[in-house]
């Protein structure tokens, strides 16, 4: 502790320019007047750069990142543990024979060894270029009633879902800044993050969630000034290899019963969200954003009174 005398000092948050020509945040340029209808729109939804996917083995991160391509993304650096770069080697082959022209690449990474994240970072860098996109998928999920949770499984949770995306979102900003770049950072949320979920307990993987979209906010205000957007999804139940087996049979009962779409989600159906919040133009005004995409359940549940009490809510799948 200090001495009586001593003031304290607090940093004081910076907002972006006024100054449109010293901006890092201005509007984008208005289409030529020369452009096609088509040309409009493929350039609004048009991602540019190089991009890293933390968690990118996973099978929503690999849908998510076709679609950048699909829709112009020049490099990805897909960022995961050995075994699980292994066993999604076929599905990222298959990324590098169907895109040809953009530059594709693997680096095995634990997001939560700081150390390893900064080396696979800056590795991406030196074979990419300057990065563009960060998106954040690693993630895990343990369901254990909470009175039997140990305190290494609570630790975990926080350290891969919570700790290791603010550990690639610091890292690439600090990549972003002095280069000037107009950056995207995406958190992957969750449903979870929003409400308890039902019929499953899970308090610290929904804790972890519920970081991730208030970390959303804290950063989309303090990196304004430097052009960078950050954003967040919050996925629904999600038909992913995570969500099946008989042992799940009756938990998905429950999950569509509770869905006015009565079904969930399609991998497919998140790639909507990813390309807007990632685009050049079409999410140029988007940062400290949160999209919901769960088939209108938390909408119906508790947002008219329907099953109020009942504590039903959604998880991802990631």
């Amino acid at each position: 502790m200090g001495s009586d005398s001593e003031v304290p000092t607090i940093p004081w948050m910076r907002l972006g320019e006024l100054n449109p020509e010293s901006s890092l945040t201005p509007p984008p340029a208005p289409f030529p007047a020369s452009n096609s209808a088509a040309e409009n729109a493929r350039q609004r939804f048009a991602v540019t750069g190089n991009a890293v996917f933390t968690g990118g083995a996973g099978t929503l991160a690999l849908i998510s990142a076709r679609a950048l391509l699909e829709h112009g993304l020049d490099g990805l650096a897909i960022l995961d543990l050995p075994t699980s770069l292994t066993k999604s080697k076929e599905q990222i082959d298959s990324l590098e024979h169907d895109f040809p022209n953009s530059k594709i690449i693997s680096i095995p990474c634990n997001v939560t060894i700081e150390s390893e994240v900064q080396s696979a970072i800056q590795s991406a860098t030196t074979h990419l270029g300057n990065l563009k996109i960060l998106c954040c998928f690693a993630g895990i999920v343990n369901c254990v009633p909470s009175i039997e949770m140990s305190l290494d499984d609570y630790k975990k949770m926080q350290d891969v879902n919570t700790t290791g995306a603010w550990i690639a979102a610091q890292t690439v900003a600090r990549q972003m800044i002095p280069t000037h770049t107009r950056g995207k950072i995406l958190l992957i949320s969750s449903i979870s993050g929003h409400r308890v979920n039902y019929p499953q307990p899970q308090l610290a993987y929904n804790m972890s969630k519920a970081a991730l979209l208030h970390m959303k906010n804290c950063l989309a205000a303090e990196w304004a000034q430097y052009g960078i957007q950050v954003n967040s999804i919050s996925p629904g139940y999600m038909d992913t290899v995570l969500n099946e087996g008989e042992g799940l049979a009756g938990h998905r009962g429950v999950w569509a019963d509770r869905n006015p779409m009565r079904r969930m989600g399609q991998p497919s159906e998140l790639t909507g969200p990813v390309v807007l919040l990632c685009s050049d133009v079409g999410g140029s005004y988007l940062s400290g954003v949160d999209v919901v995409v769960d088939g209108m359940f938390i909408s119906l549940v508790f947002g008219v009174g329907v099953g109020v009490g009942h504590g039903f809510a959604n998880e991802d799948g990631v």
